[in-house]
């Protein structure tokens, strides 16, 4: 699958063959490796992460920058705080 967007991310988590909970905790661990101000891209077809993915990012302080669904996949665009 190809992501169209205008950015460009450092980091493209491909979780669309994962169930809740771990597209959410696979985002987490991916997002404690990355420093402040690289961007995430998170890929999952699991309708909780509509709600868990932004909840989390807001509860923290990360940038959702873009979110999109395409197709049944769903992709989150998030900027490290």
């Amino acid at each position: 699958m190809v992501v169209k967007s205008c950015y460009e991310y450092d980091v493209i988590l491909d979780a669309r063959e994962d169930r809740c909970p771990m597209p959410l905790l696979k985002t987490k661990m991916a997002l404690s490796k990355m420093q402040a101000g690289e961007s995430l891209c998170v890929m999952t077809q699991d309708a909780g992460s509509l709600k868990d993915i932004p909840h989390y990012f807001n509860l923290v302080g990360h940038r959702l920058i873009d979110q999109q669904e395409n197709g049944g996949v769903f992709t989150f665009i998030v900027q490290k705080k």
